[in-house]
């Protein structure tokens, strides 16, 4: 078995946070309500927001722990990612919007 040195091990515990700004806390989607919510009541909670997205086939059952301690997650349900990702959107009237902007070394975009 080898040793660590001291240095390294320095790095396999971090205790420092890095909260969010009050700015960039005001505009964010997930709020402390919804945390409240999904501990209240995970399962609707989870369902909730898989009715945000477009299914082609609607899930049955929100989690199946059967064969913990591996989870099955929307069970029977299935759906299109690249439509759920860009196409919805551009029906919802984001077409002319920006989805991704890539900036790379100087003058890559």
């Amino acid at each position: 078995m080898t040793e660590q040195s001291p240095g390294l091990s320095n790095l396999l515990t971090e205790n420092r946070t890095f909260p969010p700004s009050a700015e960039f806390a005001r505009q964010a989607n997930a709020t402390a309500e919804w945390y409240e919510r999904a501990d209240s009541d995970r399962e609707a909670f989870w369902a909730e927001q898989a009715e945000r997205l477009s299914w082609d086939t609607k899930w049955s059952r929100v989690v199946d722990w059967s064969g913990a301690p591996f989870a099955k997650w929307f069970v029977g349900g299935k759906l299109n990612v690249a439509y759920n990702c860009v196409d919805r959107h551009v029906e919802a009237g984001h077409g002319e919007q920006v989805a991704i902007h890539w900036v790379g070394e100087p003058g890559d975009t």
